[in-house]
C-alpha cells in the first residue's frame, strides 16, 4: 500500500470554501480520512498499521495545495499539425503548470468527428502525456456546422462533451437538432457565443483604440446576440450547455436569466480575458491576438465580478499553440491565439493579488466546477476524491521567459512580463508527474 502524508500545508478545498492550514494523507492515489486523533505522522503510520518506513511523509514548508487543474478547452494538434504541440509536450507543459487534467477540444487537421480518430488520439494521449487526458468531439462534421456527428457513438468512444470551438453553427435548425439529440443522450454541448457575421474577420474589440490603429473590430454586442440565440435554444430542448468564453459586460445580464430561469447553462472564460485588455496589443504585438479579441478593460472587471459571485464558472487556459511563422506577420492576418498552460497560475494568481478573487473561489472555477460539469470525481480534496494535486509557492515572483516554455509553441503574451506564483510539484493519482528543481 502506498500511503503519502502531506504536512506543513496550506490546504486550499474549494469544495469547503476554506483556506487553511493543515496535513492531507493520500492512500494508493487517492486522498484519504486521517485516523482520529492521530495529529503526527508517527501516530498515523502506527493508526494504520504500517510498516516502518512505508509512509513518505512530504513537508510543503507552508505552501499552497490544492486541487489539480481541470483545463477545459486545451488545444493538443494531433493529428496533422504535430509541430505546433504533441500530446507529450502540451502534457509536460501541463505538469509544469498544475494541470492534471486536459479537456481537449477537436479543431484538430482533421477534426476529431468520427470514433476512429478519437480512439487515435486517446491511444496518442494515454501513451504520451503524463496528466489525464480527456477528449471532445465535434458537434457536426468537419465542424463545418451542417451535419451533426455520430454523438452516440463517440460518447461510447470516450468524448465527454461536444463543439465546434470557434466555428458557430450559423444554421439555427442544425444546432436545434444537435442539442435536442444531445438532450436525449445527456451530452454536454460547448458552444461559442458569438454572432458569427458580425465577428467575421474582426480582430479587435470596437472602440476609440481599434479606431486609432486601424484594425477591423466587432461590437461587444456580437457576444450578447450569440448567447441570446442559444438561450432561447436552450429554452425549447433542454439541452446541457456551457458557453466557452463570457467576455463582455453585456453578455452577463441574459446569462443571469438563463440560470435563473433554471436552465441547464454554465459559462467559462479564459485566463487571458480575466487578466488583460484591448489595450495591451499596444503596437500591434500578436501574442495579445485571441478570439475573441481583447475586450475594454471595463469589460474585464466585469467579468472579474461575475466569477467572484459565481455567475462565471470556470476559468481555462484555451490554450491554443501557433507557430512562430502563423504570429510573425502583420496584426491582421497572424493567427489567433495564445499558449497558456504553464501561465494559468500565475495569471491567476494576479486576480488573488489584486485582492479581486480569494483562493478557494480561484481553484472552484479551476478545478472543482469543470470536474463537476463533467461529471468528474477530481477538483476537491473530499476522502476517496483522486489525488491529483498541486503545490505551489502564490509568492514567489520571477519573469516569464518563453524560452523556457515546455510547449513545441510559445506564443505567450506574458513573454518578459513580472508574474507572481509558481508550481513546486504536481500530483496525478498521488504520483509525481511534475518537480520543479
Amino acid at each position: 500500500m502506498t500511503v503519502q502524508l502531506f504536512i506543513n500545508a496550506r490546504l486550499i478545498d474549494p469544495e469547503a470554501r476554506t483556506d487553511q492550514p493543515g496535513m492531507l494523507l493520500v492512500s494508493n492515489g487517492a486522498i484519504a480520512a486521517p485516523p482520529e486523533s492521530a495529529e503526527t505522522p508517527a501516530a498515523i503510520a502506527n493508526a494504520l498499521k504500517l510498516p516502518p518506513g512505508t509512509l513518505e511523509v512530504i513537508d510543503c514548508n507552508g505552501k499552497c495545495l490544492a486541487p489539480g487543474i481541470v483545463d477545459i478547452g486545451v488545444k493538443v494538434c494531433e493529428p496533422g499539425e504535430r509541430h505546433k504541440e504533441s500530446y507529450r509536450s502540451a502534457g509536460l507543459a501541463a505538469a509544469a503548470g498544475g494541470v492534471t487534467t486536459m479537456v481537449t477540444r477537436p479543431d484538430t487537421v482533421p477534426a476529431i468527428d468520427s470514433p476512429e480518430t478519437l480512439e487515435f488520439v486517446t491511444r496518442r494521449a494515454n501513451a504520451a502525456a503524463p496528466v489525464n487526458v480527456l477528449p471532445m468531439a465535434s458537434l457536426t462534421k468537419g465542424r463545418a456546422g451542417r451535419e451533426m456527428t455520430e454523438i452516440s457513438f463517440l460518447m461510447d468512444a470516450g468524448a465527454v462533451a461536444f463543439t465546434d470551438c470557434d466555428h458557430v453553427v450559423q444554421n439555427t435548425k442544425v444546432f436545434a437538432r444537435a442539442l435536442t439529440y444531445a438532450r436525449a443522450l445527456g451530452a454536454l454541448v460547448i458552444a461559442h457565443p458569438q454572432e458569427p457575421i458580425l465577428s467575421d474577420g474582426a480582430c479587435a474589440t470596437s472602440g476609440k483604440f481599434a479606431s486609432l490603429r486601424g484594425l477591423p473590430a466587432v461590437s461587444p454586442m456580437a457576444e450578447r446576440m450569440g448567447l441570446d440565440r442559444d438561450i432561447a435554444l436552450l429554452e425549447m430542448t433542454g439541452a446541457r450547455y456551457h458557453a466557452d468564453q463570457i467576455t463582455t459586460a453585456r453578455a452577463l445580464p441574459a446569462l443571469q436569466r438563463a440560470k435563473r430561469n433554471g436552465l441547464d447553462i454554465t459559462a467559462g472564460v479564459s485566463i487571458h480575458h480575466l487578466t488583460l485588455n484591448d489595450l495591451d496589443v499596444a503596437d500591434y504585438r500578436t501574442f495579445f491576438k485571441v478570439k475573441p479579441p481583447l475586450r475594454a478593460e471595463d469589460d474585464r472587471i466585469a467579468v472579474i465580478e461575475a466569477l467572484r459571485d459565481g455567475l462565471i464558472d470556470i476559468i481555462s487556459s484555451m490554450h491554443t499553440p501557433q507557430d512562430e511563422e502563423s504570429k510573425r506577420l502583420p496584426f491582421e492576418e497572424a493567427a489567433s491565439g495564445a499558449v497558456a498552460l504553464e501561465t494559468l497560475l500565475p495569471a491567476a494568481m494576479r486576480l488573488f493579488h489584486a485582492g479581486q478573487v480569494d483562493m478557494p473561489t480561484l481553484f472552484a472555477a479551476l478545478s472543482l466546477n469543470p470536474a463537476k460539469r463533467l461529471g468528474l470525481p477530481c477538483g476537491r480534496l473530499a476522502p476517496g476524491a483522486p489525488a491529483d494535486l498541486v503545490l505551489f509557492d502564490p509568492d514567489v515572483p520571477f519573469v516569464l521567459d518563453r524560452t523556457t516554455l515546455r510547449s513545441k509553441s510559445r506564443n505567450t503574451p506574458f513573454d518578459g512580463a513580472r508574474m507572481q506564483g509558481r508550481v513546486i510539484a504536481t500530483y496525478v493519482a498521488g504520483a509525481p508527474v511534475f518537480r520543479r528543481d
